[in-house]
């Protein structure tokens, strides 16, 4: 008999692992713009801008804000497939602004370039050469520095260099915010909201309700939303189109299948009453 303790299969532990070594994070390590690209941009699992020489980290959001920007991303998506008109890009692609102050390099989470951009997003691109026209950012307010990141630090670079309208997304209304670029000072102004919706300037037809970021509703309710319905779905939109002009068609033929009846009724009658008529006269109506 062994001397060695038998363990139920049901009880044995794996064995361990060593920790996976993560790479340190190398927030306000000064680097110059050419490392940035070579060394940082796109080759770790950290995701750094670079400030004018200096590695900065983006944070990360909560979740409700993750499904708030999914949503969006959602939306825009339909939007942009029923009106072609602009490029979508996510994937934090980073995008190049020369200001005042230094140059940076931004990754929003989402950005939007218009196809009258004098600088096309190209498919083969990792990083955008232009200035996007749309730049939207999901919030994290973990800390304090973290909300003044997008709210005012980003504000004021996009503002700067002339990125047209800019999104924080949050589900505190305190925290969101929606801003199109005035063209005559600079500076970001709120876009307007007409009976709780948003409506782009950079994107013509394109609007959304704002207490939807938080309802978040699914596609049926966005084809009967008035808000929605001329974007949302355009293949469903053209096959109910197609679907009633069928149906008009077909009513219209009943009707006039009816409207032809009803003559041919008439014409019965009036034959069979001058039928009568000659029978009465002693004139045979079958008689040639």
């Amino acid at each position: 008999m062994s001397d060695h303790t038998l363990v139920p299969a049901s009880t044995a532990r794996p064995p361990r692992r060593a920790p996976v070594s993560e790479p340190p994070c190398e927030a306000g390590r000064r680097v110059s713009e050419e490392v940035y690209w070579r060394d940082y941009y796109g080759q770790s699992d950290i995701c750094y801008e670079w400030n004018n020489g200096v590695l900065e980290v983006k944070p990360v959001s909560n979740q409700e804000t993750f499904l708030i920007y999914a949503w969006l991303l959602s939306l825009l998506r339909t939007f942009l497939a029923s009106r072609p008109i602009a490029d979508l890009t996510g994937l934090d692609m980073g995008f190049r602004l020369p200001l005042p102050a230094g140059t940076v390099i931004r990754r929003p989470d989402m950005a939007v370039v218009h196809h009258d951009n004098v600088q096309p997003l190209r498919l083969e691109d990792n990083s955008y050469r232009g200035v996007y026209d749309l730049c939207i950012e999901a919030l994290s307010d973990r800390k304090q520095a973290d909300i003044d990141r997008d709210a005012k630090q980003k504000k004021g670079e996009y503002a700067t260099g002339g990125v047209p309208e800019y999104y924080i997304l949050h589900a505190d209304p305190g925290l969101r915010a929606f801003y199109r670029r005035d063209a005559a000072s600079g500076l970001y102004r709120p876009l307007p909201e007409v009976d709780g919706v948003i409506a782009s300037a950079v994107l013509p037809g394109f609007r959304f309700r704002v207490a939807d970021l938080l309802r978040r509703p699914g596609d049926a309710a966005l084809i009967g939303d008035p808000v929605y319905a001329d974007f949302a779905f355009p293949g469903w939109q053209r096959e109910r189109a197609r679907a009633e002009a069928e149906a008009k068609r077909a009513d219209a033929e009943a009707k006039r299948a009816g409207a032809e009846a009803r003559q041919a009724e008439v014409e019965r009658q009036r034959a069979e009453a001058l039928a009568a008529r000659l029978r009465a006269l002693g004139v045979d109506p079958d008689q040639d």
